[in-house]
């Protein structure tokens, strides 16, 4: 069952993330049961002309980077099929968007991000007892980078 936060112009500008933590913390006592379905319903009025992409307003992203900074761990919850991991990557990780191709990636800040979460997400789902090899390696393969069995064990993970 897909859960939806509503993140309102207000939450960005005053960058107040505790509705979005209120229902993280109700789903985080569960969390294997709302993995991958977790969405973000971004209200953020803009002028008609505007021609950016809600990663590309600075006040939007600083709301993520806050939340990223309290839940690391937080790609595992979202829908990862639904789009909402490449939209979480891009408000934290630089880019550009082409109307032709799409989001693309600083390749230097991608793997930077993609190494750091490899290395959050083991420890948090170790800390929880769980094997997360697989999960992570799904993870980062949705970012385009295909981690072998030998690196998680030269990490000892």
């Amino acid at each position: 069952m897909t859960t939806t936060l509503t993140v309102t112009a207000e939450n960005i500008l005053s960058v107040n993330t505790l509705e979005a933590e209120a229902t993280i913390d109700r789903l985080l006592a569960d969390w294997q049961q709302h993995e991958k379905q977790v969405q973000f319903e971004i209200v953020f009025p803009r002028e008609a002309m505007d021609p950016r992409e809600l990663s590309e307003i600075a006040e939007i992203r600083l709301w993520f980077i806050r939340l990223d900074a309290k839940y690391p761990w937080l790609p595992l919850l979202l829908d990862w099929q639904g789009g909402e991991l490449a939209r979480y990557v891009a408000m934290l990780v630089p880019h550009q968007f082409h109307p032709k191709d799409g989001i693309q990636f600083n390749p230097e800040a991608l793997e930077i991000f993609v190494m750091q979460k490899v290395f959050v997400l083991m420890n948090w789902l170790q800390g929880q007892g769980m094997q997360g090899r697989s999960r992570v390696q799904g993870m980062t393969q949705m970012l385009g980078y295909e981690l072998e069995d030998e690196f998680f064990k030269v990490l000892g993970f």
